[in-house]
């Protein structure tokens, strides 16, 4: 059976940190994802490497890194590296399947007092004064974390530090305006985070999106260092719902969402056929289908369509359900569509077994006389 390929994700670090900070929850990402993180100039494996050290700069180091992938990424960009994110995204939209902001300084900047921009300046070669504030800004960041974060800022020079700060804190002109980015955005923030909190998100991030999704993770200011399982699955979360992506929603899917008769005969040809490893024998017609999936619907009390595949007429979709008081099932459905985009054959797999003899039970009392004797398992 064909799958989509692998989801592409390419990482960009924030202020004194590098490629690294992203290597645990790279590792809790969910097999299938091909992740590669970026060291910005003047950080990390690139910590020698000359000026200038400005968001345009970084924008363009990104875009050549984004150019070698093949087929569009999703871009996630934490704290200053969502500036440099968005620029790209911004520039180069059909290579950006999606953007992702982690606690994000705003495009445009940040209206801090000229003192505390000078204490972020002086923090180049300061080891204890960068882990002190790495401290405060963070939730949960464990001393063995802190120490491997803190160990790429005290790599960089006290000017590209100061330079950092100039870049983020003056931001850039696209960051006044409506972004110009129109894909799929998330933004996740960490709830604890005292320097990126609501008044700055507020003013000067959440309003220049049109519908972003937005996560809380609870950490402070590095969610990906503090909580990267967390940050795996919010971020996992989010890349499901990118595979569903087109999976029509005037038909399979909406039907399922309203647990109406009448919105799955849209979706279905008069000469529909169903067949489900929860029946004994297939069900012809639209009456007789439209009256089973129906009912079904009624069943889940939770229903997720994971990842989505097509090839020629067929679409391959994978779920995930909850039924009878929270009870998990799984499956794969195969719907096959006529030259009309009508639904001519459909094919529903659930499992495991002993959740699919209960759920085929259940449909038969639910569908009731609608369908002659013998279509389900009866219960012993």
């Amino acid at each position: 059976m064909p799958f989509a390929s692998p989801t592409s994700v390419l990482f960009v670090h924030g202020f004194l940190d590098g490629a690294a900070a992203w290597s645990e929850s790279i590792a809790a990402l969910r097999p299938g994802i091909e992740a590669r993180a970026v060291d910005l100039a003047g950080m990390g494996a690139r910590v020698a490497e000359a000026g200038p050290y400005s968001l345009e700069r970084f924008a363009q180091d990104v875009a050549r890194e984004l150019e070698a992938q093949d087929g569009p990424v999703v871009l996630v960009g934490h704290s200053m590296g969502a500036q440099v994110a968005e620029l790209v995204a911004a520039r180069h939209p059909a290579r950006v399947r999606a953007l992702v902001l982690v606690t994000p300084v705003p495009l445009a900047g940040v209206n801090l007092p000229d003192e505390v921009l000078a204490t972020f300046r002086s923090l180049g070669g300061r080891p204890g004064a960068q882990r002190e504030l790495r401290r405060h800004l963070s939730v949960s960041l464990s001393e063995d974390r802190l120490e491997r974060l803190a160990a790429l800022g005290d790599a960089a020079r006290p000017e590209v530090v100061a330079a950092f700060v100039d870049a983020w804190s003056h931001g850039h002109a696209d960051g006044t305006q409506h972004t110009k980015y129109c894909g799929p955005v998330l933004i996740l923030i960490g709830e604890g985070d005292s320097f990126v909190n609501a008044e700055m998100l507020n003013a000067g991030v959440f309003p220049r999106f049109d519908k972003p999704v937005t996560t809380l993770v609870t950490a402070g200011h590095w969610p990906q260092v503090e909580q990267p399982q967390c940050f795996a699955n919010a971020l996992g979360e989010f890349l499901r719902s990118l595979e569903t992506e087109g999976v029509p929603q005037e038909g399979w899917t909406r039907a399922f969402e309203d647990k109406s008769a009448d919105s799955f005969a849209k979706a279905f040809a008069p000469e529909v056929v169903l067949e489900a490893s929860v029946m004994t024998r297939p069900v012809v017609g639209l009456e007789q289908v439209k009256a089973v999936m129906a009912a079904a619907s009624t069943i889940y009390e939770a229903l997720a369509f994971t990842h989505k595949s097509s090839d020629g007429p067929r679409t391959y979709m994978e779920w995930e359900a909850k039924a009878f008081g929270g009870q998990a099932l799984r499956g794969i459905t195969i719907l096959t569509k006529n030259t009309q985009g009508q639904i001519v054959h459909a094919a529903i797999h659930h499992r495991p077994l002993a959740a699919a003899l209960a759920f085929s039970a259940e449909l038969g009392r639910r569908v009731g006389d609608q369908l002659a004797p013998g279509h389900f398992h009866v219960a012993a």
